[in-house]
């Protein structure tokens, strides 16, 4: 056997062992767990893999329901969006005193992007590059889940996407794998605790890193669709995010709908055993995506019974709502599936619920008193404001049209200016729709008394009104004003308003529901009646300030040329409004970076910075060459790069030192930049690492995030800023899937986007 098989070998024996290591690291645990086992029926250990929906629970019901006899039986496991601390008690109770076990339940809710408390949606969320602000959002959405009763969260979602067409664009953190595991690793930390110390505190929960895998690279940008790609290009492009959460110690993952070469993921041993387990060694539990199991039917590979065995052979240890495993019992008769496999995923999702404390104190997470003191906190709010601020993007600010001063008299124009419900944004499902401040009354707030707001709704959302309903769902509708006035009357009355007014604030982009989950859309610029707006009102020769809602990249080639100034504010949650107006007056200095490029069009989707260059690659500056990699109705550029944003501030960067022009295996140096404040306002900068491996044993991108820090620099100040860089940053998977780094030469350039870089060079031998 050849050296290099036998290295492949021992590897594999060392992470299995590694794995028994860990599973039997806490004798307290298996103990405990094994004691129980020997006393559960086969019935009680598939109720533990059994995930329903509350959805007939309700106040005074918890006793009557049909979920609440299973849980008697010992047929449930846990239950997922049930809200109230008092419900989940009563729910609990039942588990733990009237079930022969008193085996507890835990407790799942989609804690999204906060609780009551609700951040910016994730995507806006990893445009702050500021990994403390992003654990810290995610440990007072843990304060205020745990003190309503919740254990388990269905986050943080990682998928890497480069097409915006995609409704679920909104929850991730973008199209970087480097940025989307450095963002994962902060919120399992925020949820979870770090380390010995997860789960030790009674605000701890439980995270679920999802949607595993691939889920973010559907076909043609459509939700539940097809992904097929090739294993080079999921190991080096898509699956690091997961696999950082693993390393952070998540403990739970979530399966996608998708299907992964040829097999949907919820069945796929390779992806959930060979790969999560044997590979990167994960020890907790994994759940399925709602009727994960039960879609598999449609997907063609079998009955209930059958998808349903396949998904436990292949580590699923949770069905959520399909209740497929129920039939698990019968397979086992038919010698389908074996009493180690079900004892298995019986054995993790007790594990969890002992890692929880659970077991110790089954209302761990029904303290009443909290519930009362430690939700929806004016501390709690401040940092979501902070946070909110550093969230937004300023994308164009032509003449320095920001920051507004505190004077005369503003129009803010457009369906999103005076809505509550649209501010917390998609996937804020615990959060009161009643409690946000609209943008016309945060800009009031922070403008003050000397400043008069004028408000016009101006238009629709959208000209369709069916469209317009399947974009305002879940009590988020904007009332449409068709019965009452014509557009020609609201679009009047938006330009008598705008007339008062010495600067125009157009609120205008996506409703909250116009992304997120089974929310695609083929056509990506603004819609229709709104871009008719924007263009009477800049018809009037006033300032015009487009504040931006939206949950994904879209096509602003228009509105970039035209309008004054463009600041994008996501949908940046429950104290989205005052911090809009903190950004729009210069209370806050804008220091969001874009975490996805935006193109010019949607034709040039999929569009993304970590590209790799064709045989023959349109030269850079050229608009088309004949037989050269490009379109012909317009050039290759994004309208706005990766990691691009604008400040109140200048920043400008010296060139590129670095310790050494060389290093070897067990070498490493440094890169180094100083960045100074060339203007008059306090700000932050994004300072950014990238590299380009120029020769490989196969290709590589032209350029790859290896690095960030975000630093505050006072006007006129200059700070150094230094990135170590090691053969280990260099590694990447070839084609035998090795994860290696190659001698060769390497590009270090460093800037404040992708695009706007200085570069040097150095080898490694």
């Amino acid at each position: 056997m050849k050296t290099k098989q036998l290295l492949k070998v021992f590897l594999a024996c060392m992470a299995v062992v590694g794995c028994i290591q860990a599973q039997t690291k806490d004798p307290k645990m298996d103990k405990f767990i094994n004691d129980l086992m020997g006393k559960m029926t086969l019935e009680e250990k598939i109720g533990q893999l059994n995930l329903p929906s509350s959805g007939d629970i309700t106040t005074g019901q918890a006793k009557s329901s049909n979920i609440a006899e299973k849980i008697k039986k010992g047929e449930v496991g846990g239950l997922f969006n049930i809200k109230g601390v008092e419900k989940i008690r009563d729910v609990q109770r039942i588990a733990v005193e009237e079930s022969r076990l008193k085996i507890p339940l835990i407790f799942g809710m989609d804690v999204i992007h906060g609780y009551e408390t609700v951040f910016p949606i994730p995507l806006g969320l990893a445009a702050t590059w500021n990994m403390a602000a992003i654990e810290q959002s995610a440990r007072i959405a843990a304060i205020e889940a745990s003190a309503d009763g919740i254990s388990w969260t269905f986050s943080p979602m990682v998928d890497i996407s480069r097409d915006p067409r995609w409704g679920r664009f909104s929850e991730g953190s973008g199209e970087d794998p480097y940025l989307g595991g450095q963002i994962a690793k902060a919120m399992i930390h925020g949820y979870q605790g770090v380390g010995d110390k997860a789960y030790t505190l009674n605000s701890n929960i439980m995270a679920c890193v999802k949607h595993y895998a691939l889920y973010g690279a559907g076909e043609a940008g459509r939700d539940y669709n097809t992904v097929d790609m090739s294993r080079i290009r999921m190991f080096n492009e898509y699956l690091y995010p997961y696999q950082a959460a693993v390393d952070a110690g998540v403990g739970s993952v979530m399966a996608s709908f998708n299907e992964v070469d040829g097999v949907p993921a919820t069945a796929n041993k390779w992806l959930m055993t060979d790969v999560l387990r044997d590979k990167w060694g994960f020890k907790g539990f994994v759940v399925t995506d709602y009727t994960g199991i039960s879609e598999m039917i449609d997907h063609g590979i079998g009955d209930l019974q059958t998808v349903s065995a396949r998904a436990l052979k292949a580590g699923i240890d949770m069905d959520m709502v399909s209740e497929g495993l129920a039939t698990v019992g019968k397979s086992l008769r038919e010698g389908k599936v074996t009493q180690a496999e079900i004892d298995q995923a019986c054995r993790r999702v007790l594990e969890a619920k002992y890692k929880l404390g659970l077991f110790s104190n089954p209302y761990k997470y029904c303290d009443v008193n909290r519930a009362k003191t430690e939700i929806y906190t004016p501390e709690h709010r401040a940092v979501a404001r902070k946070i909110a601020s550093e969230s937004f993007v300023l994308l164009k600010n032509a003449n320095n049209t920001l920051p507004l001063k505190k004077q005369g008299t503003i129009a803010v124009v457009g369906p999103l200016a005076n809505t509550r419900s649209n501010m917390p944004g998609t996937w804020s499902v615990a959060v009161n729709l009643d409690t946000a401040k609209t943008v016309v009354e945060g800009v009031q707030a922070v403008a003050g008394g000397n400043v008069k707001v004028v408000y016009a709704k101006g238009s629709h959302l959208i000209s369709d009104p069916v469209y317009e309903n399947n974009a305002t769902m879940f009590g988020r509708t904007l009332h449409r004003d068709k019965e009452t006035r014509s557009d020609e009357e609201m679009l009047k009355e938006a330009l008598d308003v705008a007339k008062s007014a010495d600067v125009i604030i157009a609120a205008l982009g996506e409703s909250s529901e116009m992304s997120g989950e089974a929310s695609s859309r083929t056509n990506l610029d603004i819609p229709d009646v709104q871009k008719t707006l924007l263009k009477e009102l800049l018809k009037t020769g006033k300032p015009v300030v487009l504040v931006l809602f939206t949950g994904r990249p879209l096509t602003l080639t228009w509105e970039n040329e035209n309008v004054h100034a463009i600041l994008n504010v996501w949908f940046g949650g429950t104290e989205a409004a005052e911090a809009i107006g903190d950004v729009l007056f210069g209370d806050a200095n804008p220091s969001g970076k874009l975490v996805a490029t935006f193109p010019k069009n949607v034709g040039q989707i999929p569009l993304f910075y970590n590209h790799k260059n064709t045989g023959r690659p349109l030269q850079e500056g050229k608009w088309f060459e004949k037989f050269r990699s490009n379109y012909l109705d317009i050039d290759n550029d994004p309208l706005y790069p990766f990691g691009y944003g604008l400040s109140y501030t200048t920043f400008e960067y010296s060139d590129v030192k670095l310790s050494s022009a060389s290093i070897d295996a067990k070498g490493e140096l440094t890169a180094s930049v100083t960045v100074t404040n060339k203007g008059k306002a306090d700000g932050a900068e994004v300072v950014q690492l990238y590299i380009r491996d120029l020769v490989g044993s196969v290709t590589r991108p032209v350029k790859e995030l290896k690095g960030f820090e975000k630093v505050f620099i006072k006007a006129g100040e200059s700070k150094t800023v230094s990135f170590k860089i090691t053969p280990e940053l260099l590694k990447f998977y070839n084609y035998d899937l090795d994860y290696v780094f190659e001698p060769g030469d390497f590009d270090v350039m460093i800037g404040g986007n992708s695009h706007d870089v200085k570069s040097a060079r150095f080898t490694l031998n």
